[in-house]
């Protein structure tokens, strides 16, 4: 996701051999074989805290108000924002005040749980509508000890998504001299449907030196080091961790207006992970 708006565009080229993206129909099984970790979310309740944790607030507890792109909600961790039923996530944002804040959503991550390096990430998911609605897909990279941070641990982002574009995901890597507003970026855009209308899979591939970006297994994207230049390709070393969030506001999407229907939710049917 994150951290401000992304404008850049990046286009697929082929990786080496056995690591790339010369097969846009390579499945899963071929080239990550292996399921390492999983949530099918098939327990009604509250999330299984051997899987995820919370992030709770508005970011200000963390130092970083607005999460550090001006967004309105505050996180918690009550049913009415994350709650698992019927064989399904739902993240939920809504209209109301809370802690000071005009809207409330829910943030669950992996961070300390599960971190890895290189796989198929995929997720199936269902998303939300309405100008001002910005629900994300998205790893981290470790940043445990403090003494690393934004961009220079590294972030990528499966799939973000502009509730007032319906049709349209985007796919993105930050990095040290291409974050915010020059990360680097490709959209994919649906042809007579929704995103909100029903599930897609969103997934990466990731290797040492390429990144594959796929919506319901069609290749849209690649990202290799050639592509950030001159700068740190920061996806060779570190562990990354799993994010799924409902954002409010923001700078890459604006604000809610009066349109903006209330409550939305993300259904996640599952989040898998692959492995060679």
């Amino acid at each position: 996701m994150r951290f401000a708006l992304i404008l850049m565009s990046a286009f697929c080229i082929a990786a080496p051999l056995f690591w790339g993206c010369s097969d846009q129909n390579d499945a899963e099984e071929d080239r990550f074989p292996t399921l390492v970790w999983s949530d099918e979310f098939d327990t009604d309740g509250t999330i299984n805290p051997d899987n995820w944790i919370f992030d709770i607030g508005t970011g200000a507890e963390q130092g970083i108000p607005g999460w550090g792109n001006n967004e309105l909600q505050y996180y918690t961790d009550r049913p009415e924002n994350v709650k698992v039923e019927g064989g399904m996530l739902h993240i939920t944002a809504r209209r109301e005040a809370f802690q000071g804040s005009a809207f409330t959503s829910g943030k669950i991550l992996t961070r300390g749980l599960f971190e890895t390096t290189f796989g198929r990430f995929e997720a199936s998911i269902k998303l939300p509508f309405g100008q001002g609605i910005w629900p994300a897909f998205w790893l981290l990279g470790d940043d445990s000890d403090g003494t690393v941070i934004w961009p220079q641990i590294g972030e990528i982002d499966i799939m973000e998504y502009r509730g007032q574009q319906p049709t349209i995901i985007h796919g993105s890597v930050h990095g040290p001299g291409y974050s915010a507003g020059n990360a680097v970026t490709k959209t994919y855009q649906l042809s007579g449907s929704r995103f909100d209308t029903k599930f897609h899979v969103f997934a990466i591939e990731w290797g040492p030196d390429f990144i594959d970006f796929f919506v319901d297994d069609v290749l849209y994207n690649t990202i290799t080091p050639a592509d950030v230049g001159n700068n740190e390709w920061v996806f060779n070393d570190n562990k990354f961790y799993i994010i799924l969030n409902v954002a409010v506001g923001g700078t890459f999407v604006g604000s809610p207006n009066n349109n903006t229907p209330f409550p939305q939710t993300m259904l996640v049917d599952y989040v898998r992970v692959y492995s060679r």
